[in-house]
């Protein structure tokens, strides 16, 4: 007695169907799941060479973890014209900044790109600057005063991603 007999069933072009809907909706499915997630997740970072950046990411992500151990609290503002970046020390106290740069970069591509020099004004920096409502990169380098007690090698580095309206931060 063969195998077929005993159980009754045997294997159909709606079984070859069935397995072959399934195989392929996986894949559909996994491939949509991971377009979706590329897209929402994606922070809009371009870079001019990736071998280069990847050669520098450790160097820098050292660099993140030396600043993050001195307690310090950036603030960032961005609205009527004027982008303002200040640091306070572990007290509270405003660390003295002696200037930097601040460039500002669109997420998706380098048309608008704009790098604009910080000045001191009192306790912070500042530089007048005027774009676009959307969303933005700002990444400050900014000279901490020697007698800050910083110990720092590299200006301190900020970046924030903003979403401006009414040209105002948000």
């Amino acid at each position: 007695m063969s195998d077929r007999s005993a159980t009754g069933r045997e294997f159909t072009g709606r079984h070859m169907l069935a397995i072959m809907l399934a195989f392929f909706g996986v894949i559909i499915a996994v491939n949509l799941t991971m377009a979706v997630l590329a897209r929402t997740s994606w922070a809009g970072l371009v870079v001019q060479n990736t071998y280069v950046a990847s050669q520098q990411f450790n160097a820098k992500a050292e660099e993140g973890r030396r600043q993050a151990m001195l307690g310090f609290t950036p603030a960032l503002s961005l609205g009527d014209g004027v982008l303002r970046f200040s640091l306070a020390d572990k007290e509270g106290r405003p660390v003295r900044l002696t200037g930097g740069t601040a460039t500002l970069r669109r997420p998706v591509g380098d048309a608008d790109d704009a790098t604009v020099a910080l000045a001191p004004q009192g306790d912070a920096l500042e530089a007048a600057l005027a774009v676009e409502d959307g969303a933005w990169i700002v990444e400050v380098h900014a000279d901490v005063a020697a007698d800050a007690g910083a110990g720092l090698d590299h200006p301190w580095r900020e970046t924030r991603r903003v979403q401006l309206r009414g040209g105002t931060a948000r």
